[in-house]
């Protein structure tokens, strides 16, 4: 527990902005450039005007459109409930309005009903299991800072979606795409397993722990690398194999699930697991600049999600390495890796120049909880006035 005291302490005395303003700061900022007021609904990129190809999807290259793909529109929302958490009475309405962004994602033509990757009111396109994982873990997340029913029932709605996707074959699993079994990848399993858990802790219904559990066990057995502590991408059920390729977010999400899984059962077996997941991780992931500073290699969300997983290892065990660390690298890019509208770079290195670079969404919506979670791993508390969304 020393370290703890050490962390918080020596953090909140280095000179800088607190990070709730920080949280506060960016979050603002993401709102104002990449809102598209006429939809509700926000930009892939900023500036609007540039629309690349976008390579994230299962069936072929899509051109980025006036609003953005599902996947980086949630990061607006984990970050809008992450903020909630430190000053409800002022992000509760944003929570709200994101509330209401997902729902034009909702595909009601289809059983079950689940979110496609792109609003419905331009057409009907692919459900990815991934997507409605994310939409599912901001519901139920919704749902323990605001005590909004509505918000419990759709968290509920959207893992029934996913176990749609449950197929016995390799002991279970689901896989990536809807209708398309070629893969069962830690991703879609990750976030219906941290989703399953966390309607566990809300509901104490024991069905969520067992779902939740299944999904662990599944991962541990075909994704988990047992000796290097991280989990691979996914399982190809063409080929039998494992498909080896590393993302810091598949490891976060198993490492969340082995904190909350010791936290709900006391099995030492759980904690054990996070510790190894942690240490693996860092070795693997975290690299260092030449000045000695810490970074991710992976997307800046892809580290969010095992910020998660750290922070939620650092509330059982004290031991704030891994959090520290994390953090010394936000901090870093603060000062040294943002452009002149204050957005982040991609690279958080300091080894490349992205200033004059269009800016993704997605790495620009995760910063705000990022030091949202900063600012209540260092006691910070916001003052209490209101504010609502335009």
């Amino acid at each position: 527990m020393i370290m703890a005291v050490c962390f918080i302490s020596c953090a909140t005395e280095k000179e800088h902005t607190p990070n709730k303003d920080r949280a506060e700061e960016m979050f603002l900022k993401v709102w104002e450039l990449y809102r598209v007021p006429q939809h509700g609904l926000f930009s892939e990129y900023y500036p609007n005007s540039y629309r690349p190809d976008l390579t994230y999807f299962n069936d072929s290259i899509h051109q980025t459109q006036e609003v953005s793909y599902l996947w980086p529109m949630s990061g607006i929302f984990s970050s809008a409930v992450a903020l909630a958490k430190l000053d409800p009475a002022k992000y509760t309405a944003y929570v709200d309005s994101m509330a209401e962004a997902v729902e034009k994602y909702y595909d009601t033509g289809r059983t079950p009903f689940g979110y496609q990757a792109y609003p419905v009111q331009f057409g009907k396109v692919d459900r990815y299991y991934d997507d409605n994982g994310l939409v599912g873990i901001d519901y139920i997340d919704s749902y323990m800072v605001t005590g909004n029913e509505r918000y419990l029932e759709k968290a509920k709605q959207v893992l029934t979606f996913i176990l749609s996707g449950w197929s016995e074959d390799f002991d279970g699993g689901v896989s990536w795409l809807e209708g398309v079994r070629d893969q069962k990848p830690a991703c879609s399993n990750g976030k219906a397993m941290v989703l399953a858990l966390k309607l566990y802790e809300a509901t104490g219904d024991p069905y969520y722990l067992e779902t939740g559990t299944k999904f662990y066990d599944w991962i541990d057995k075909y994704l988990k690398d047992p000796e290097n502590g991280v989990v691979w991408n996914s399982w190809s059920t063409t080929a039998a194999a494992v498909c080896p390729d590393l993302y810091t977010y598949n490891t976060g999400t198993l490492l969340q699930a082995a904190a909350s899984l010791y936290r709900h059962t006391g099995d030492e077996k759980y904690l054990d697991d996070a510790k190894f997941l942690a240490e693996g991780s860092y070795k693997t992931f975290v690299k260092h600049n030449a000045d000695g500073i810490p970074y991710a290699e992976n997307l800046p969300w892809f580290y969010l999600v095992l910020f998660r997983g750290y922070q939620d290892l650092y509330d059982i065990t004290g031991d704030s390495r891994y959090v520290d660390e994390v953090l010394k690298g936000l901090d870093f890019a603060w000062d040294n890796c943002r452009d002149k509208a204050g957005l982040y770079y991609h690279d958080w290195s300091g080894q490349t120049d992205e200033s004059h670079r269009p800016k993704w969404l997605l790495d620009a919506a995760c910063i705000p909880e990022f030091y949202a979670r900063a600012a209540i791993l260092r006691g910070e508390t916001y003052s209490t006035n209101n504010n609502k969304p335009q």
